[in-house]
């Protein structure tokens, strides 16, 4: 069985809908969804709340039943320290950021990774259709997907990479001062795939 077929078994077991586990785990119902058809995986964070709320184990959802190492690394960094001291354009910081990913996992593969859609909550989408037609009702413009809009604006100073080191693949993500690395329980080898309230694509290799 894969992954996707355990997870719906052990939700069946349950009891439960998909969108009682996706209450449960604070994700939308769309993600519970992709993840039991296998066109996503969760990350380690969620891997853990998802076998607690079925009461399985990890390894059971896992598809080969492998040992998993639920690690996730924290490290502050400085882009100054790779630059000038003046402000820094936004194409200099993605440059700096993937000359830390490149020195922090030297011999791996490292893949740059886009994020094209960040997803609302069940309450963020009704607060974004009530902004939306009460705009419309006063004769304005109708601001649906300003949620989404001013999510992915955000964003756009947070870098992401998969990176393949030997048997292991990390997801990291670097702000401008942080870089975060989590071990993946499952390699992710899709072009596309969604991690919690993102959907990502891979961009090619870093030199």
């Amino acid at each position: 069985m894969t992954f996707g077929e355990k997870l719906k078994s052990a939700r069946l077991e349950a009891g439960c809908t998909q969108e009682e586990l996706a209450s449960k785990l604070t994700v939308s119902r769309a993600a519970v969804a992709k993840w039991e058809s296998d066109r996503g995986m969760p990350d380690v964070a969620n891997l853990k709340a998802l076998a607690a709320a079925l009461s399985v184990s990890i390894d059971y959802l896992l598809d080969d039943g492998s040992p998993i190492d639920l690690s996730m690394t924290k490290k502050a960094i400085d882009l100054r320290q790779f630059g000038d001291t003046g402000k820094l354009s936004r194409l200099k910081k993605v440059k700096i950021k993937e000359r830390i990913v490149c020195e922090e996992y030297p011999q791996a593969q490292i893949i740059r990774l886009t994020v094209t859609k960040i997803r609302n909550t069940k309450d963020e989408t009704i607060a974004d259709q009530a902004i939306g037609w009460t705009a419309l009702l006063l004769g304005g413009i109708p601001l649906f997907g300003t949620q989404e809009m001013g999510k992915t604006i955000s964003s756009l100073d947070q870098q992401y990479y998969l990176v393949n080191e030997e048997k292991k693949q990390y997801f990291v993500l670097i702000t401008d001062e942080f870089i975060i690395s989590r071990v993946m329980a499952q390699k992710l080898d899709q072009k596309k795939f969604t991690i919690e309230d993102r959907e990502f694509m891979t961009m090619g290799e870093v030199d």
